[in-house]
């Protein structure tokens, strides 16, 4: 097999124009040279100046993080020269510099290897326990097949992204990596978390979006209509409807969540294509039945 090669995709809205540079001073410092580097502009208006090689797209409009990631898969595309795409949170940062080296290594040793995930970590280097891509095992630093990823980190086989299609862009934002990896699952590509593949990236919460408990609730429906066999979609809904009361401490958060489940129920989620049994059984024995 021939060497696998990189490409970097970042989405931006022009806010953080510091990091921006930053991380893209990181991907020119690698020891193993992305062939491409696109930056795509989300509503930005005009994109900050790129350094020399690096391409910038700008949109005239915010297509969220599953738009704007679609972009960029047909920029690498129309290059004709990217094997491997890295997706990279702009406020993100690759501390070390044979991230894409790793990477390619682990492309060109298995054809079947669709997704990796990177590990994030703050400054401190501590872990966010939602940004561990198992239920059972809390420990960031265990490698292995998963069933999701993490977004603001990864390596998408372009073969894969051929096959299955690429982001769900009407969810905007939330569990687009895991429609994603579902599809790839049920195509037969193995989904590796990979911990020696580094993001430094700030400690946040999701929840900080205002719109965030409205679309995970209705992107969760969406991704069942569109996954799942049709004995587990209630199953699935019913789960996550029970560990939402019971988690959430915001009425207002948890209005919001009822709001988006009736939404993601009455409107449409795109083509739906049921995954095999096959591969039910298959996330289950990796430790995530597709009901949770």
């Amino acid at each position: 097999m021939a060497r696998p090669r990189v490409g970097v995709a970042v989405l931006t809205m022009g806010s953080r124009p510091a990091e921006l540079r930053a991380l893209l001073d990181a991907v020119a410092e690698q020891e193993e040279q992305a062939v491409r580097v696109v930056v795509v502009g989300n509503g930005t208006g005009s994109l900050p100046e790129l350094p020399e090689g690096v391409t910038g797209v700008e949109l005239p409009e915010n297509r969220g993080v599953s738009g704007g990631r679609n972009v960029a898969i047909e920029t690498l595309r129309a290059f004709g020269d990217v094997d491997v795409l890295v997706d990279l949170d702009d406020d993100g940062l690759l501390i070390d510099t044979d991230v894409f080296q790793r990477l390619a290594d682990l492309y060109e040793a298995d054809p079947t290897l669709g997704i990796v995930s990177f590990r994030i970590a703050d400054e401190s280097g501590e872990t966010q326990r939602r940004h561990v891509p198992r239920l059972r095992s809390k420990d960031p630093m265990r490698r292995g097949e998963v069933t999701t990823f993490l977004g603001g980190g990864h390596g998408l086989s372009m073969r894969m992204l051929e096959e299955i299609g690429g982001w769900p862009e009407a969810f905007f934002f939330t569990h687009e990596e895991t429609d994603l990896a579902w599809r790839a699952l049920d195509a037969g590509w193995r989904v590796l978390y990979e911990p020696e593949l580094l993001l430094q990236h700030p400690k946040t919460s999701p929840a900080r979006h205002a719109v965030y408990y409205r679309m995970t609730a209705r992107n969760r429906v969406w991704m069942a209509k569109r996954n799942l066999p049709a004995p587990l979609v209630p199953v699935y809904l019913g789960v996550w409807t029970l560990l939402t009361v019971a988690r959430t401490r915001s009425l207002p958060g948890l209005k919001a969540w009822f709001g988006g489940f009736l939404e993601g129920v009455r409107r449409p989620c795109g083509v739906r294509r049921p995954m095999r049994w096959a591969t039910v059984w298959r996330m289950t024995r990796l430790g995530r039945p597709p009901v949770i």
